[in-house]
């Protein structure tokens, strides 16, 4: 039995399965699932890392193996278990959205019975740069009116809407 399928029967971790929409055409898209942590602060604890350096991104390279940084991970999980449980109760799913080549990626993708989605950005970051919202962009371009909403969750205190028309909001403010 692989390791994920164990911790996924433990509930340590829950898959994200990809997207694949079945109105538009988009090509190329991975389905394997990406896998989030299914309690972002037991994990928190579990390395042993002090707050300090959690925080300040300097965690032992030997602590955790992984792309970006830890912190940034666990707020990406907490962010996935929010949005998952607030689509849950609107009967929405939830997924993850990659091209094969890994030039597009959307983290979240809530899609609502009816097959409209709104995309989901999780930064840990106080501000939103152009960057950081460029795959939303693409994705509203092929999407087009399928596409309901396009967010950036932060860490920031402050919700807005970009010019762009991208809303920005911090994780503290998620709800249904």
């Amino acid at each position: 039995m692989a390791y994920r399928e164990v911790l996924t029967r433990l509930w340590i971790i829950e898959p994200v399965p990809g997207w694949l929409p079945s109105r538009s055409h988009l090509a190329r898209l991975t389905q394997s699932p990406k896998h989030q942590l299914a309690d972002p602060a037991l994990a928190a604890r579990l390395p042993g890392i002090s707050k300090e350096a959690m925080l300040s991104g300097d965690e032992p390279a030997s602590a955790v193996p992984r792309d970006g940084t830890f912190l940034g991970q666990l707020f990406e999980s907490l962010v996935t278990l929010s949005v998952r449980s607030y689509a849950q109760s609107a009967e929405a799913q939830v997924r993850h959205l990659r091209t094969y080549d890994g030039r597009q990626e959307v983290d979240l993708i809530v899609e609502r019975p009816d097959q409209r989605i709104v995309a989901v950005e999780v930064k840990l970051s106080t501000t939103v740069s152009d960057d950081d919202v460029a795959h939303l962009a693409w994705l509203r371009d092929k999407l087009g009116p399928d596409l309901l909403d396009s967010v950036v969750v932060t860490t920031g205190p402050h919700a807005y809407r970009r010019k762009d028309g991208v809303a920005v909001v911090p994780a503290a403010l998620l709800g249904p």
